[in-house]
């Protein structure tokens, strides 16, 4: 069966956060910078057919089409390592210790940062001519894009604050649920069909993603967005990469560890214990 029970789904994901701990230096980040330009180029491709369609839900629709490729390339996001690394020192695998899921994680937020800005260098190139010419109608919604979302919380003070925080751990609730679905399968469609799901979910409700964002906000201010770096990292991107970790590490791989890993005991009978019952 294609299926992978949850049980063994389990065991995958720790074995998967394991491995990504003790990755080289130079997989993690290739890995990382791949996941991050291919990310970026999904939204930018939601985002222009958002603008042609004038309809959020078909952009919705069509961006989890990067999602999918990057990690059936064995790429690595951010939001996923936040989920994965944690449960392999929850399960006192040997040699993996709090220091080499930190470092895991540093690596990843470097290649994922350095892979979004290289696509929003590129995507800004297209859209202004080579900066000749004034931004298109999708440059200009990247601009508006970046300005709610950083300096529209920024208005609000504390509440706007906790709003973005909110929005980033529910997420990667949905982030990380489509990074274990596409292990509850073997087959490509099987695994396609559960990471579209959540990605879905996640961009149609405008939720906060931190590489999507590494894309996005860039992208915004170079094509005129008012607002400023200081102003993306203090009201987007810092509270954007907390609320992910919390999400998907409590959401969704400390909830999928605690009863699929660290089942509690069973109160019905086994069937060995049945049996010897009844040949008394």
């Amino acid at each position: 069966m294609s299926y992978v029970a949850p049980q063994e789904l389990a065991m995958k994901m720790i074995d998967s956060g394991e491995s990504k701990v003790f990755m080289s230096t130079k997989d993690t980040l290739i890995r990382a910078y791949m996941a991050g330009a291919i990310l970026a180029l999904a939204a930018a491709f939601a985002v222009t057919i958002t603008v042609s369609t004038g309809n959020h839900l078909i952009g919705s629709l069509l961006f989890p089409v990067g999602f999918c490729m990057l990690y059936l390339l064995g790429f690595d996001l951010l939001t996923g390592v936040f989920t994965l690394t944690p449960l392999a020192l929850m399960a006192k695998r040997p040699g993996v210790t709090w220091d080499g899921v930190i470092r895991n994680w540093g690596l990843v937020f470097v290649g994922n940062f350095a892979g979004a800005m290289t696509t929003a260098v590129l995507i800004a190139i297209t859209l202004t001519m080579g900066f000749s010419q004034e931004p298109n109608a999708v440059g200009h919604k990247l601009g508006v894009i970046g300005e709610m979302r950083t300096v529209g919380y920024e208005a609000a003070g504390m509440a706007g604050m906790l709003t973005l925080f909110v929005r980033a751990v529910m997420c990667n609730w949905m982030v990380s649920t489509g990074v274990v679905a596409a292990m509850m399968s073997t087959s490509v469609s099987g695994k396609v069909i559960a990471m579209w799901m959540p990605i879905l979910v996640f961009f149609y409700l405008g939720f906060e993603h931190s590489i999507v964002n590494m894309f996005l906000f860039p992208s915004g201010l170079m094509m005129g967005g008012k607002f400023t770096f200081v102003d993306y990292l203090l009201w987007n991107e810092i509270p954007t990469v907390v609320g992910n970790l919390v999400g998907g590490l409590t959401f969704v791989g400390a909830m999928i560890y605690s009863t699929h890993y660290k089942t509690g005991p069973s109160r019905k009978p086994s069937y060995a214990a049945k049996s010897a019952v009844a040949a008394e």
